[in-house]
């Protein structure tokens, strides 16, 4: 408890029961008084609760639920969430409009029930031998109660270098611990351990009735809005000046008059990578209360070994550290925030979904639609990365591995040959045939990473973030929609774009580019005292011993970055990132 109380700074309280404990910190969000503390009894004593996150639709379930007979002693939504479990059992999980990992001990049976949310935006870890469950939302405080220390996975480390991803299993960076998937809830009765998973969003989306057009789906953005605003402490957005955050801000002016709202915003030198000041600043004539953090290389280099520790696994670029400076930003002046994470997965926001868009047209055989969507996105766009993609989606599996460990060139091959078929990224994430499957397959195996970076840049500064896009109602009826409907005419996130039309700012609304919280790493990593601190790393025995890269090729990379014969600031930060994790973790 003491090694995440950054959770929850306001209050704490332990269970015990025989062989079984629970313990929990609070972050006070809904009922700040003591009638929220938590582990919490239904009234009849039977079941303990300890639940982190939201249930933002808890003001209607309790009055459904007062007309069947249980009374409420507080307005907390954990009483809600108690009470309909004590209703509904596990099926109460489809009633809930939120986000939460949460615990419930049958004091009566014996027995133990968790379940996560339905995209994972809140984290559940476990460890699990032959005589302990043990769990928690981050692992380091799992890392304080295991001997020996866990050693690192592989298969993970060989994803995160040659893919560039995360979490996309339920492994973690550490052999020893997993997480509960998304989606999926688990049961615990006398030895034996049950995994389920009670929410399956491809049979959502196929029952699903999709939006007809774009004023639904702003009245449902906007319903989505209004349920997470509910909070007893300060709200406010973080705003990157990108379309999807924006949409957020743009909504609260206009449908809750909230004029008095508080932003929180990265930016860098005007022309920098990542700057996004001229977007951020069309809001400064509606907005009093917008405020400004300017990450730099220095700053990073004061921050990295909290910034490590805070994430407790490796992050492949350094965007999540833009957050984070953002989030410590926010807390001084709010406790909630809301973001716009989850439209790119929703709303096809990354360049290479027109890769999967083109795939599908292809497939479908709408080759003049194909012919037309090419042109407008070479028009548009300037690039040829939209066709690269495509062309990189139609190879097989092991085609699509080989190419991405080519590119990288400074892999051992010892460490490729033993895991480049373990991977599951060019078999899962890449395979779709179509936008609508890359899309589904997005939210299965790629979006619960930035949902994690965001728990955790978030509650380091005892933050709870909230992500709009994420309503389950939005969701499914967004991925019901014919791919026309996300991306035409070369551009992405159509059906948003024409929903905010009147309310968007137009040079936000008819954005071409697509930065979120991106750095200007490559100059950050040619600095004096960042090179120093690379060569430092990348000279060390403990990075040499691992024999995960070929070092000589790492030194190469490194000189031609400082020499300006290319940009290879992602591989740079993964490499010093990985080792900072490895020194801090498991060696």
């Amino acid at each position: 408890m003491h090694a995440m109380k950054h959770r929850g700074p306001d209050d704490e309280g332990v269970f015990l029961d025989g062989r079984m404990g629970l313990g929990f910190v609070r972050l006070s969000i809904l009922d700040l008084s003591s009638s929220g503390h938590q582990p919490m009894f239904s009234h009849d004593g039977r079941y303990v609760l300890i639940f982190n996150g939201e249930i933002f639709n808890y003001v209607e379930l309790r009055e459904e639920l007062k007309g069947k007979g249980h009374a409420f002693n507080s307005q907390a939504d954990s009483e809600v969430l108690l009470a309909a479990y004590a209703e509904w059992g596990e099926e109460c999980l489809h009633r809930f409009n939120g986000m939460w990992s949460f615990v419930i001990y049958d004091r009566q049976s014996g027995s133990l029930f968790a379940a996560r949310d339905r995209y994972g935006i809140k984290p559940f870890y476990y460890f699990m031998d032959g005589r302990r469950f043990v769990f928690a939302s981050e692992i380091p405080p799992i890392l304080k109660v295991l001997s020996p220390r866990p050693s690192p996975n592989y298969q993970a480390i060989f994803d995160y270098l040659a893919f560039n991803r995360t979490d996309q299993t339920e492994d973690t960076f550490f052999a020893q611990i997993k997480k509960l998937q998304h989606g999926c809830c688990l049961k615990i009765e006398g030895e034996a351990l049950e995994i389920m998973k009670w929410y399956s969003l491809p049979e959502q989306v196929a029952a699903a009735r999709p939006f007809e057009k774009p004023e639904e789906f702003r009245e449902l953005f906007s319903s989505s809005v209004g349920l997470r605003l509910r909070s007893d402490v300060p709200v406010g957005v973080c705003l990157s000046g990108g379309l999807d955050s924006s949409s957020i801000v743009s909504t609260l002016l206009e449908d809750f008059r909230m004029d008095g709202l508080h932003t929180f915003s990265a930016v860098y030198e005007n022309g920098q990578y990542g700057d996004e000041s001229r977007y951020i600043m069309e809001y400064s004539p509606l907005l009093k209360n917008m405020f400004f953090t300017r990450p730099n290389a220095e700053t990073l280099a004061n921050d990295i070994e909290n910034f490590v520790k805070a994430h407790g696994e490796p992050v492949p670029s350094t965007s999540p550290y833009a957050q984070f400076k953002v989030m410590e930003l926010a807390r001084q002046h709010v406790v909630v925030t809301l973001d716009g994470q989850g439209a790119d997965e929703e709303l096809a926001g990354y360049h290479y979904f027109f890769g999967f868009f083109f795939k599908g047209l292809l497939r479908q055989r709408r080759l003049g639609t194909l012919g037309n969507e090419m042109l407008h996105y070479l028009l548009k766009h300037r690039s040829l990365y939209g066709l690269k993609s495509f062309a990189y989606f139609l190879l097989p599996k092991r085609l699509r591995t080989g190419l991405r460990v080519a590119e990288k060139g400074y892999l051992h091959p010892d460490f490729v040959r033993q895991y480049q078929e373990g991977n599951t990224i060019a078999g899962g994430l890449y395979a779709a045939d179509s936008l609508n499957g890359a899309l589904l397959d997005h939210f299965e195996y790629k979006l619960e990473h930035l949902l994690k970076w965001e728990d955790r840049n978030s509650m380091w500064y005892s933050l709870e973030a909230r992500v709009p896009f994420l309503d389950y109602r939005l969701v499914e009826r967004t991925l019901a929609m014919s791919g026309d409907w996300i991306i035409r005419d070369g551009m992405t996130k159509h059906i948003l774009r024409e929903a905010m039309k009147g309310i968007l700012p137009e040079a936000i609304r008819l954005r071409r580019d697509k930065i979120g919280f991106g750095t200007p790493q490559d100059e950050w990593f040619r600095t004096p005292a960042f090179r120093r601190y690379i060569l430092d790393i990348i000279g060390s025995e403990s990075f040499v011993s691992h024999r995960i890269v070929d070092v000589k090729k790492v030194e190469e990379t490194y000189r031609k970055h400082l020499n300006r014969q290319g940009n290879y600031a992602r591989e740079i930060w993964k490499w010093i990132n990985l080792e900072n994790w490895r020194r801090q973790f498991i060696d």
